[in-house]
């Protein structure tokens, strides 16, 4: 046998199927109705880099939701879709101006200021929400040439913390960032959770709110990749295509990209995801609710649970399921739900907690 040469072999699965976590709902596979659509769309020949059948009509699923200005641009993930958002906002003196738990300032490793040449001018705060009055904090400057011009406000819908803002606060925001002659920003990468929360179309927490951008999430919703920007005020915005392409975000075959987004937003394959996820997410917290020795951090709002407990059960526990230190020192932890969980799932991750906290 020539080892340059192996015998070909049948793809075979590495894992077994039967694990469940709750690290993060990107540990979740894809729906069903999105790889049936990819299969969909594999047959025959379509033009490249956008040009294809599929991202065209994306575009009418898209307005339908967000209005008829907006436009979609499939992206790979949700940190390009944000490091191209954001570039598509500012000047190269350009700064945004985010909560201090953001996820373009603790999880995207540095790209929106390392790629993006953007300053983040981060602010505390208690819930991982923005307030005008918490903007003002580093919203001044702008004819100081020695410092970094705020000109973009990015939040999170819902934020890192799991929680999640109301119309009327985004309203409240947009309306005093476009006072300043600033620009906002949604980091939606779980926008479809937000809006089942919030038990309201996205499009009234978004363009009717004032947002001039928005990151779209699909793969914490159940697709196997792909996000979008959706430019929501075309006058917000410049040389969104060229910077897609500099950011290395275009995918030649777009319409394995946008099939995907269209198969989750045609109908409500979204909306069904999101509001089992955020179901499962409440059920988990009245399981834990009844643990002595278990502190719940943050109101549960969407499908995150945030936590407190002793260092030595969380690490006992991760021995069974996966999940993630939020503060590893003060003990916090962050426990994800997805479209996949299942009751049995938090019944037995709860059933688990009390095993190893009746352990110790």
């Amino acid at each position: 046998m020539n080892p340059a040469n192996p015998p070909r072999t049948d793809a075979r699965r590495h894992h077994d199927p039967e694990t469940r976590g709750f690290a993060s709902d990107n540990y979740a596979g894809a729906h069903p109705e999105i790889l049936a659509a990819l299969a969909l769309a594999n047959g025959g020949h379509q033009v490249a880099y956008g040009e294809d059948d599929y991202t065209a009509h994306l575009q009418q699923v898209i307005r339908g939701h967000f209005g008829a200005s907006a436009e979609a641009f499939p992206v790979f993930n949700g940190t390009g879709a944000n490091v191209t958002a954001l570039q598509a906002l500012t000047d190269r003196w350009g700064a945004v101006i985010c909560a201090d738990t953001a996820h373009i300032h603790v999880d995207e490793c540095g790209a929106p200021e390392k790629v993006g040449g953007l300053k983040l001018l981060t602010v505390a705060t208690p819930d991982g929400k923005l307030t005008p009055e918490l903007i003002d904090r580093e919203a001044y400057g702008w004819d100081d040439e020695h410092r970094a011009m705020p000109q973009v406000v990015s939040i999170a819908q819902n934020t890192e913390l799991g929680t999640v803002y109301t119309p009327e606060e985004i309203r409240a925001i947009c309306e005093h960032a476009h006072a300043h002659g600033m620009k906002v920003h949604l980091d939606g990468a779980r926008i479809a959770n937000a809006a089942a929360s919030l038990d309201v179309p996205m499009r009234t927490f978004t363009n009717r709110a004032g947002v001039d951008v928005l990151s779209f999430g699909g793969t914490k919703n159940g697709a196997l990749f792909g996000e979008a920007v959706v430019v929501l005020n075309p006058d917000a915005v410049r040389h969104m295509k060229h910077l897609r392409k500099l950011s290395m975000q275009l995918a030649s075959k777009m319409r394995f990209v946008s099939v995907q987004l269209e198969a989750l937003l045609a109908k409500d394959l979204w909306l069904r995801n999101a509001r089992h996820a955020n179901e499962m997410a409440q059920r988990l917290a009245e399981g834990v609710r009844a643990v002595d020795g278990v502190e719940i951090l943050h109101p549960v709002q969407a499908n995150a649970v945030f936590a407190r407990l002793p260092h030595d059960v969380s690490e006992r526990l991760q021995q069974r399921y996966r999940f993630y230190f939020w503060d590893e020192a003060a003990g916090d932890v962050r426990w994800m739900c997805s479209f996949d969980t299942t009751a049995d799932d938090v019944d037995g991750f709860v059933a688990a907690l009390k095993e190893e906290m009746a352990s110790r």
